[in-house]
């Protein structure tokens, strides 16, 4: 099959690259940076920017898209690039008859007040199922593996902080899936046509609250955390004190825990009867990732000393 990964740098799309090659499908990758693109050698590279139409139509003649494309990094109006990203894209491949598109969306249900990232994401899965294709999206919370921007904060958060005052927050529950799980589910949906048109849940074995996984972590990594919970400290505050703890952006971060105060627990579990496979534990997952997780990252210290130098994360 001829696909198409918009997102091919990032953490998922990298990984979804080497799978889809390994299964013998013809990959094309769109990227904004030809030479910023290091993956196989194999993919056929398109330059091209979804917020600039017409810029991309050359990456559109395949049988299917993965839509993986989100601008979160970017900056407080993050939401509005993604809509029109996805505008633009959803016009495109309805233009190029594409047959399918396949999104990547987070968990969370509608009528619990959705943060501001998960109700972007929400929105874009909208959009892209205005084209005139097959969309068919995947729901996701946490993933969790090597380069994974929300287990970098909880791994950063788990291993710098051996007691942690946090809001209620951390009795919110939620589902994190490994990052193997997800790619099978990515490859498993393209391969199989009744998927088309659908919408899915996705998630691993555990459901925990994020004490829960912030403990586990902190045991993983040699040391036991103990978490204060405090009424008073709201998500949003939450995010100010992160930015001196850990090293992920604070563009990234902020929405992120702007998001934990919603349970992302799967509740519909068709796609495990479509796709049967034995999902990672959380236990296992952590264990992965961390074997997998590059050279340490600075402490704490070394972190404000940046901070108050006022030089970049």
């Amino acid at each position: 099959m001829r696909i198409l990964v918009t997102g091919a740098t990032g953490f998922v799309g990298g990984n979804l690259v080497d799978a889809l090659l390994a299964a013998d499908h013809e990959v094309t990758i769109l990227t904004r940076s030809r030479e910023r693109y290091d993956g196989p050698e194999e993919v056929r590279v398109v330059e091209g920017n979804v917020l600039e139409p017409g810029s991309f139509d050359d990456a559109l003649d395949v049988d299917l898209a993965y839509y993986l494309i989100h601008s979160m990094g970017a900056g407080g109006d993050y939401a509005e690039r993604d809509r029109r990203a996805a505008r633009n894209f959803s016009e495109a491949a309805s233009d190029a008859d594409l047959d399918r598109v396949v999104y990547l969306g987070g968990l969370g249900a509608d009528r619990d007040n959705l943060s501001p990232h998960l109700r972007s994401r929400r929105e874009v899965e909208r959009i892209l199922g205005r084209g005139k294709y097959d969309l068919t999206v995947l729901r996701a919370a946490i993933i969790i593996g090597a380069g994974s921007i929300s287990f970098q904060l909880i791994r950063q958060l788990a291993g710098r902080l051996p007691v942690m005052i946090t809001p209620k927050w951390v009795h919110t529950e939620c589902q994190p899936i490994a990052i193997d799980d997800v790619i099978s589910y990515l490859v498993g949906v393209a391969e199989t046509p009744e998927t088309a048109g659908e919408t899915y849940e996705i998630g691993g074995p555990d459901v925990l609250t994020y004490a829960e996984i912030l403990k586990e972590t902190r045991r993983q990594l040699g040391g036991r955390l103990r978490i204060v919970p405090v009424p008073v400290l709201t998500p949003r505050l939450s995010s100010w004190w992160i930015r001196f703890v850990t090293d992920v952006d604070p563009a990234v971060a902020r929405p992120l825990i702007d998001g934990v105060k919603n349970s992302v627990v799967v509740t519909d579990t068709r796609i495990q009867d479509i796709l049967p496979r034995d999902r990672l534990r959380f236990e296992a997952a952590v264990a992965d990732a961390l074997a997998d997780e590059p050279a340490a990252t600075p402490t704490p210290k070394a972190r404000l000393g940046r901070l108050l130098r006022g030089s970049k994360p």
